[in-house]
């Protein structure tokens, strides 16, 4: 499943600002461009991201 980014922003409490400035800084896995003006997080890597966070 593919999350858009107001969905990644849901499941992680993070602000849409603060994700793509963690993804520039590698901080955060990087969205997959799906078109021209459109990407989406595959919901393994945010559920990975997030366990990570936990340990």
């Amino acid at each position: 499943m593919m999350f858009p980014i107001s969905r990644v922003v849901e499941e992680t409490s993070l602000s849409r600002r603060t994700i793509y400035r963690y993804v520039k800084e590698g901080l955060f896995p990087p969205p997959v461009k799906l078109g021209p003006n459109r990407v989406a997080w595959p919901s393994e890597s945010i559920e990975a991201w997030r366990q990570e966070r936990v340990q």
